[in-house]
């Protein structure tokens, strides 16, 4: 078995999201002058944001169970899930599955917050967060085919 450990950035997840918010409101301004100002997350958002930040953890730990060795108490730090994984598991994909998972929790919470203040892109994002955390599982489970060795001759 190999041991692998994730890591994602809360602070980063945090950066990420207001810079999606600030582009979307910003893009949709000429149509509607309130959208920044709505849309845009904020300092004084932060509250709404940790629970949403909760709930990605929620659901990132539960599609890991199976593989799971140990998980941080993500109400306090960043995200960190150290899994068991096949022996098969090619190692290379440790970078990937990391960014793709750190996506996933940006795109998560930016779903939920376009719920109270984007309705129209609500589903688009949630449709987005599912594919990623898909994509995520499909490299865990991700095998290297087997070398064969050659037979030596004697």
């Amino acid at each position: 078995m190999k041991e692998i450990t994730l890591i994602v950035n809360r602070a980063s997840v945090y950066d990420e999201v207001a810079k999606t918010t600030s582009y979307t409101g910003a893009k949709m301004q000429n149509e509607d002058e309130t959208a920044y100002n709505r849309i845009f997350t904020t300092d004084e958002d932060q509250q709404m944001l940790e629970r949403f930040w909760i709930e990605a953890c929620h659901i990132a730990t539960d599609n890991f169970k199976p593989f799971i060795m140990h998980v941080s108490k993500y109400t306090e730090s960043d995200y960190i899930v150290k899994l068991k994984l096949s022996s098969s598991f090619d190692e290379n994909l440790n970078a990937t599955t990391e960014s793709s998972l750190f996506s996933f929790f940006v795109v998560t919470i930016v779903a939920k917050w376009y719920q109270f203040t984007n309705k129209g892109e609500t589903e688009y994002y949630t449709n987005y967060a599912t594919k990623l955390m898909t994509d995520v599982m499909r490299k865990i489970y991700w095998k290297k085919k087997p070398k064969r060795i050659a037979p030596t001759k004697k």
